[in-house]
């Protein structure tokens, strides 16, 4: 789409949801065009108040470095690194986007949002020794990857997680990979940033406690949408020429309500999550890495174990987990209602065969949440051997929403991804899904832009005011190493990474 001058609305684009997508492509546009008029609404009485904060988002910075459910084994026996390639990209193009905004006065100081932490995988027996190193040596191939190191030496090993090899046994076959540069991740404080920066240079207004309850397309192509005050229930219409419905896990019911046609077929399937939590400082400071471990056989992606080294509100912790658990809402901060009332006519046949094609995940998922405390602790003993019950506490991580979608031969597939959904007029566009998101953010947020605003991208004010933003855009990373090594030198340096 482009937008009209001649047509006038509220606003010229509403973001949905103030959480990290929103105040991301926010950034970008009124880095593009600072006259644009854009409004933020949000739900709940702060800002990344969901899957966004600290507390709720896994916070790795995901990157591929440790996270073996992206480097999946082929049935040739070799070790698929496509994924990975992709989800290190995305990630060094958010890190040159907020090596701008840093350079440009956004935060005070980058360690408000980012931190340098190790990143490590860590398995053991013979067969997942042998996988491990098949997948470094394929990593190895790409530059992407320069700086990790492999080894099997128990010693060694030691040095980097002494926390988790006490009281183990040295003959037992082990093995981890480490990558130094490795980072840890505020995506609240990131967001929150974002939103500030918007409000007090922008004027972008953002509306607290507002609930988008219907939004329908009129004749002309822009859009009206019905606004409720959730404390005074004050009613509020308002109109705008471009939707961006950034809403987590509301997402799907707002896209249902659109009634677009590309939101036919869609369905959200939610994960609730726990973790162990850490309470004993002196544990704390004897681990920092952020070590991922292998998911068993037959569970799902979601259930990779890792014991993560975290700087949330400028203090370390420990956490473990997360552990997987089901709920009918959508949001932490949702309604047991929200499953049930996003079934459709056009989305019950693939919900119904992914209930069918996944049964496992169903008991997997009943079989976390009859977990107790100790039994939660017991499966850390993987990780720290001797770890006790009374070192550690639960704390509710957020809620996700996998996307389901419709698919002609099994009825319905269940992603454990992201997905963006766009009208095909590019006057609304939503993402849905979950992991990797909030790390591949700034990457998601211009396919929105290509895919709704294609002449203002194509623009030459727009092309070089990207290329100051993000230097590699519209290049390839994976195929030049040379400007691999400057755009990542350039960001580590000015984030302080």
């Amino acid at each position: 789409m482009k937008l009209n001058k001649n047509i006038i609305t509220d606003c010229d684009i509403i973001l949905i949801g103030a959480g990290i997508m929103s105040a991301t492509l926010g950034v970008l546009l009124k880095e593009l065009n600072p006259d644009l008029r854009i409004d933020i609404y949000e739900r709940l009485d702060r800002v990344a108040g969901e899957s966004s904060d600290a507390w709720n988002n896994a916070g790795t910075g995901h990157s591929a470095l440790c996270e073996l459910n992206y480097t999946p084994l082929k049935e040739d026996s070799s070790v698929s690194i496509s994924k990975a390639i992709k989800i290190m990209e995305s990630f060094e193009i958010s890190k040159q986007f907020w090596a701008y905004l840093v350079g440009h006065g956004y935060f005070s100081s980058p360690t408000d949002f980012i931190n340098q932490v190790p990143h490590m995988s860590f398995v053991e027996g013979k067969e997942d020794v042998e996988y491990l190193k098949k997948r470094f040596e394929a990593l190895q191939k790409s530059h992407l990857f320069e700086g990790m190191e492999f080894s099997e030496d128990f010693e060694k090993i030691k040095s980097w997680i002494p926390l988790m090899m006490q009281v183990r046994n040295p003959e037992e076959p082990i093995a981890a990979t480490r990558t130094e540069h490795g980072t840890d991740m505020n995506f609240g404080e990131l967001t929150r940033n974002l939103c500030k920066h918007l409000k007090e240079k922008y004027e972008v207004d953002i509306f607290l406690n507002h609930e988008v309850e219907t939004l329908e397309q009129q004749e002309d192509k822009t859009w009206k949408l019905r606004v409720e005050h959730r404390v005074t229930g004050e009613e509020r219409y308002v109109t705008t020429q471009f939707i961006f419905i950034g809403a987590g896990g509301g997402s799907l019911r707002l896209l249902e309500k659109s009634d677009i046609p590309e939101a036919d077929g869609y369905g959200g399937f939610p994960v609730s999550g726990q973790w162990l939590v850490c309470k004993n400082e002196e544990i704390i400071a004897q681990h920092d890495a952020k070590v991922y471990g292998k998911a068993k056989v037959g569970t799902p992606p979601m259930s990779v174990p890792h014991l993560d080294s975290r700087v949330i509100n400028g203090k370390k912790e420990l956490l473990f987990g997360p552990f997987a658990g089901f709920s009918t809402k959508f949001l932490k901060e949702g309604s047991y209602f929200d499953l049930p009332a996003s079934i459709t006519f056009d989305n019950i046949l693939p919900m119904l065969g992914v209930g069918i094609h996944n049964l496992p995940l169903t008991k997997y998922l009943i079989q976390q949440v009859m977990l107790s405390q100790e039994e939660k602790v017991e499966a850390l003993r993987e990780f720290i051997p001797n770890a006790k019950d009374e070192d550690w506490e639960i704390a509710i991580a957020g809620q996700r929403v996998q996307v389901i979608r419709k698919d002609e031969e099994e009825g319905g597939i269940l992603e454990f991804g992201t997905e963006v959904v766009t009208a095909h007029d590019g006057t609304i566009a939503a993402l849905l899904g979950a992991s990797p998101g909030a790390s591949t953010s700034v990457t998601v947020m211009l396919e929105v832009m290509e895919e709704c605003f294609p002449e203002l991208m194509n623009s030459v004010d727009w092309k070089e005011k990207l290329a100051e933003m993000i230097p590699s855009y519209g290049k390839s990373l994976k195929d030049d190493i040379l400007l691999t090594q400057k755009v990542r030198n350039n960001s580590t340096e000015i984030l302080g990474i």
